[in-house]
């Protein structure tokens, strides 16, 4: 599940999270509550935990003239959209005649706001063109979807001595590949206004629904393909709130049809009301924590309860509470367990770090690579913003759930999957979100049986699925499976954007 400054999304997926001093206890009474806790941690700090060091917080460029490549181009691209075809060197052996595959990176001047600019990579399917168009969000909320382009599932891998070598895992082996840096200030996307600064999931999918929009305006071969949407971690906010933008525009017609036939959920946060709850039963079950401390930090789940009760969906300063005072239960449980990596629960953080990440920064901070990429020369790479983080905190403990049945109704698929070994978006808070969930299949989904997920001979997972709906617990992994457990992320996404990831 997923969190603030103690940890969280900052990596693919990456959520950080927000994290309160040991002593602090939360008050009986929400109304009673004060925000005067200290942070133990802040974003910053845990940005540097993950061993990234962006020069930049945010990319909001105040000194911004208006003449940037971007501009310079929009002129021949009527959608809004300016590519640059990839040059990169990469080694070793893709599997595809590389010049004969479409890779582009761009910028797409986003509607309706004042001046942001939404980066992206686009990568053609090794396999076929007709293969289904798959976009990946990575979550923070705040990180750039980098992190899962170079450590994940893109095309590449970026080396210690910053060389790129071919991912024989990639996802782009099965799917025309799109990795987005949003909302807007993270990765290479930038502002020169504050108020592109996005506050929620309205204005995330938005921005989301008009880049697709522009996107298949400027590539008309990939419209009919099926349409995908994943992510990891915070984007178990992000995935649910841009499939219901992407249905409600294909339904009232606002433009191109978009061929929506699944959204995928990695290690999310989607529920908080029911994931939260789950900590301490995941951690006593991993013997993270005794039976004395599973039933003390129990004590404080009412008044988690009770704040999360108070935010509802709106996303109002109620939900902030809400974070502070259920953060103090994942708060209490690292109090326990010390240096683990909460992302990995097999492992032990080394020194401050739990990951290190700063090979791709170091790549894209280099000016030939900014070159290459079309990226203006005054725009850093931020990794991870702690701005964008801190600007989303009170969309944190918002349920995204809610617009999930319609969708399921619909016939439109989703597919949840969660590493063994992940404590921070767990696999027990997601299946128990899954199963609460209120749609006509319900009870056909929880009387399903619990099957193999098979990959090479060998059980990689536990699966249940009904209709529409699939869970997926996969094993040997932690928050990041691509990473993990490359090899079966592939072909779980082979098998499910081709209808086959089922238990019959």
């Amino acid at each position: 599940m997923a969190i603030h400054p103690s940890i969280l999304n900052l990596l693919p997926l990456i959520l950080v999270v927000i994290s309160l001093s040991s002593s602090a206890r939360i008050t009986p009474s929400i109304s009673s509550f004060h925000r005067s806790k200290p942070l133990r941690k802040t974003g910053h700090q845990l940005i540097k935990d993950l061993n990234l060091h962006p020069n930049l917080d945010i990319n909001i460029v105040k000194s911004y003239n208006g003449s940037s490549y971007l501009d310079q181009e929009l002129k021949v691209t009527q959608s809004g959209i300016v590519e640059k075809r990839l040059s990169l060197s990469v080694l070793g052996d893709p599997g595809a005649t590389v010049h004969d595959l479409a890779q582009h990176a761009g910028y797409y001047r986003i509607a309706h706001t004042v001046d942001a600019r939404m980066f992206y990579f686009f990568f053609e399917s090794r396999k076929a063109k007709t293969d289904p168009v798959v976009i990946w969000l990575t979550g923070g909320p705040g990180c750039s979807s980098e992190l899962a382009l170079f450590y994940e599932n893109g095309p590449f891998k970026v080396t210690s001595n910053l060389s790129l070598v071919w991912n024989d895992y990639g996802w782009d082996k099965v799917s025309n590949l799109i990795y987005v840096d949003q909302p807007t200030g993270t990765g290479f996307s930038y502002s020169s206004s504050d108020q592109d600064i996005r506050h929620d999931e309205t204005g995330v999918s938005n921005d989301l629904y008009f880049f697709l929009q522009a996107f298949f305006k400027a590539h008309p071969d990939y419209v009919n393909n099926d349409f995908y949407i994943t992510g990891e971690s915070y984007a178990g906010h992000y995935i649910p709130a841009f499939a219901s933008r992407v249905n409600q525009g294909n339904k009232n017609k606002e433009g191109i049809h978009i061929n929506l036939k699944g959204f995928g959920i990695g290690n999310g946060l989607t529920d908080p009301g029911i994931q939260y709850k789950a900590y301490t039963d995941y951690a006593l079950a991993n013997r993270l924590i005794s039976q004395s401390d599973y039933a003390q930090i129990n004590q404080q789940i009412p008044d988690c309860e009770e704040a999360i009760k108070e935010c509802g969906t709106t996303g109002t300063t109620t939900c902030m509470m809400a974070l502070e005072i259920c953060q103090q239960i994942f708060e209490d449980i690292l109090d326990i367990t010390g240096n683990i990596n909460y992302y990995d629960i097999r492992k032990q953080c080394e020194g401050s770090l739990c990951y290190d990440f700063s090979n791709m920064e170091n790549f894209l901070s280099e000016s030939s690579v900014k070159t290459a990429l079309g990226v203006p020369s005054n725009i850093d790479f931020v990794s991870c913003s702690d701005t964008v983080h801190e600007a989303m905190l009170n969309d944190w403990m918002r349920d995204l759930e809610v617009g999930i049945p319609e969708l399921l109704e619909q016939g439109i698929e989703l597919l949840v999957y969660a590493g063994e070994y992940d404590l921070i978006c767990n696999w027990l808070g997601n299946s128990r979100w899954v199963d609460a969930m209120v749609w006509s299949g319900q009870k056909q989904f929880l009387a399903a049986s619990n099957v193999s997920f098979v990959v090479g001979g060998k059980q990689a997972g536990v699966m249940k699925n009904y209709g529409p709906l699939t869970f997926l617990k996969v094993l040997n992994a932690g928050h990041m499976v691509p990473m993990d457990q490359p090899v079966a992320a592939l072909q779980m996404l082979q098998l499910w954007t081709t209808g086959k990831l089922t238990s019959k």
